[in-house]
């Protein structure tokens, strides 16, 4: 049994993906001047494909159907950039480009808290009987 609905899921999902991303752009940060280092990001579509082939499944009716595989997640998600260099020594990391990055990120993940906390907020009212 699910104790949450399937919003409360997504907004979770939601989360990690911010997360990720904090995670991705930060060690960009952190290596701007690393020598041969090149950026990475993280890939919505490619984290919303791992996503949805986790959680699907089908059961066959006939033999002569084809069998589904369920792929686990693996971390496809996160994607190198490795075919620019804009720097001399091989780095590829545009530091105005992440910081630009890191602030959206940060009003993203904001939105996502602010509307989980609304959520649980209506769930402690229902809990109290609305008062």
């Amino acid at each position: 049994m699910k104790l949450f609905s399937n919003t409360i899921y997504s907004l979770e999902k939601a989360l990690d993906y911010s997360s990720l991303r904090q995670k991705a752009i930060s060690n960009n940060i952190a290596n701007v001047d690393t020598p041969n280092y090149k950026a990475q990001d993280v890939s919505f579509k490619n984290l919303l494909s791992n996503e949805m082939n986790s959680q699907m499944s089908a059961n066959r009716t006939n033999e002569k159907h084809f069998e589904f595989t369920n792929s686990k997640r693996s971390n496809g998600s996160l994607i190198t950039k490795n075919d620019t260099a804009y720097n001399h020594n091989g780095n590829n990391v545009d530091i105005d480009k992440e910081m630009a990055l890191l602030a959206e990120n940060q009003i993203y993940y904001n939105a996502i808290t602010q509307r989980i906390s609304g959520k649980f907020n209506t769930l402690q009212t229902v809990i109290k009987g609305g008062n």
